[in-house]
């Protein structure tokens, strides 16, 4: 398993890979996630030469996907985005040395409503539609594409194991899989190890934080549990901690960012990569 940190725990937008990596570097870290909220800010010969100076990898990025990023929206035009938004995360993956691009790609987050069976259905439809479309563009670049369940408050769409099952199947792309993250699967999952070994030979990426959204192992989860379903489910990749900066104007009001959550942002990575070693290689 290689352990590391997302982006938008300590920077928002991503801007700083020198700095950003020599931190990661710093902190133990061996891979960093970038989160692409905006394109203009990154450079992807400064990426790539921190990557070389530090040894740190960058083998998955994840999406921010807000309102106008948004494959299933009712708004034609908001689809179409969202469609060359992953499409062109595509071709950022593939400058970087990334295999895996993650995070919600069916909807955007905060959209959470009460709609009728016919609206769902038509939500379904257009996601499936357009994430087939998606999964064929990453697939013929060698991508895979690890769709995230998000809780009930951040999205009316995929919030557990089950479900995303079922929208990876629609899909019907060997190149389609999970990122798991623990913080919604506590909210969601009424036993989250079995869940987990349901998504077995699926899973494409980890997402750890504490139930608080904080550092792992200052929580009240049972991560003896998790890793021990996460070994059955045969997965040994990548586990990446997911917190958060306030600054990161994207998605922090529909993750209801409201704080910091440890001491320091630098503490997350400080407790928490050490914790995350330790239980995994139990």
């Amino acid at each position: 398993m290689k352990f590391g940190i997302n982006s938008l725990a300590w920077q928002s937008p991503f801007s700083d890979p020198a700095g950003q990596f020599a931190k990661a570097k710093k902190y133990g870290c061996d891979i960093y996630e970038i989160a692409v909220e905006d394109f203009s800010t990154i450079d992807v010969d400064a990426v790539n030469a921190a990557k070389k100076e530090t040894g740190i990898q960058t083998p998955t990025i994840c999406g921010a996907f807000g309102e106008t990023r948004d494959v299933s929206s009712e708004n034609p035009q908001y689809r179409q985005t969202g469609l060359q938004y992953i499409k062109d995360m595509t071709d950022f993956a593939v400058k970087i040395d990334c295999k895996v691009i993650a995070g919600p790609l069916y909807s955007a987050v905060g959209k959470a409503r009460q709609i009728s069976e016919d609206e769902k259905k038509q939500q379904w439809d257009w996601a499936v539609e357009n994430l087939k479309i998606a999964a064929e563009y990453a697939q013929d670049k060698g991508i895979k594409l690890a769709i995230e369940p998000l809780n009930r408050f951040e999205t009316d769409f995929i919030n557990t194991v089950e479900q995303g099952l079922e929208l990876i199947a629609r899909i019907g792309y060997s190149n389609v899989g999970f990122l798991l993250d623990t913080f919604h699967m506590n909210v969601e999952e009424a036993d989250i190890p079995g869940a987990i070994r349901s998504a077995r030979g699926l899973i494409m990426d980890l997402h750890t934080c504490a139930n608080n959204r904080g550092t792992p192992g200052q929580d009240n989860f049972d991560w003896k549990a998790i890793a021990a379903a996460i070994r059955d489910a045969g997965y040994d990749d990548y586990c990446v901690i997911e917190s958060f900066t306030p600054d990161c104007k994207e998605i922090a009001k529909a993750a209801s960012v409201w704080r910091p959550f440890a001491k320091s942002p630098e503490a997350i990575a400080e407790n928490g990569l050490p914790f995350l070693r330790k239980v995994f290689a139990e």
